[in-house]
């Protein structure tokens, strides 16, 4: 009886994997230099992930607590924008190196966590459970939070300093 009650394992689906192996084979003669095809290829990973981050992120916010949070993209530019003063800030201080990096993400995750949780207890929980007034009013947070951003850091794009170890490049085989 126990054993019939326990939830069937379910098979691992192999068709994504093979899809994915077999564009990035076929993507060989069309790019033609293989150290070219390993950095689009490790860049196309790079970015696939964070769209799946980011997308996570609005499934879980909506599958856990209902809300539609559409100003949810203006969190991650403001830890962007803090983690890129960080590094500004450590550059300038002379301690640059690749304990600034983690700095700068322990300090992005804690300001841009902190932004959230008080624009989710002062904006969003007043209309949970109406869904039109979530769209509408977080949808007018993006727009002031992308608002605030361009009066703090300005509208032009700010170069972000690279610490010494990441300068340069990593030769794997022929590819750098």
């Amino acid at each position: 009886p126990a054993a019939s009650s326990a939830t069937p394992k379910a098979a691992f689906d192999w068709k994504p994997v093979a899809l994915l192996l077999a564009v990035m084979v076929l993507a060989v003669p069309a790019i033609g230099s293989s150290s070219s095809w390993l950095t689009l290829t490790f860049a196309g990973l790079a970015m696939g992930l964070i769209i799946f981050v980011i997308a996570s992120g609005l499934t879980l916010i909506f599958g856990l607590m209902d809300v539609l949070n559409f100003g949810h993209g203006v969190f991650i530019a403001l830890g962007a924008f803090v983690a890129t003063s960080v590094m500004g800030y450590a550059a300038g201080a002379g301690w640059g190196g690749l304990g600034s990096v983690f700095a700068a993400m322990l300090v992005a995750m804690l300001v841009a966590g902190a932004v959230g949780w008080a624009f989710e207890r002062v904006i969003v929980r007043p209309v949970y459970g109406l869904h039109l007034k979530q769209i509408l009013i977080t949808m007018g947070g993006m727009i002031v939070g992308e608002e605030l951003i361009k009066v703090i850091w300005g509208p032009q794009q700010i170069a972000l300093p690279l610490p010494d170890t990441l300068r340069g490049s990593f030769v794997i085989g022929d590819a750098s």
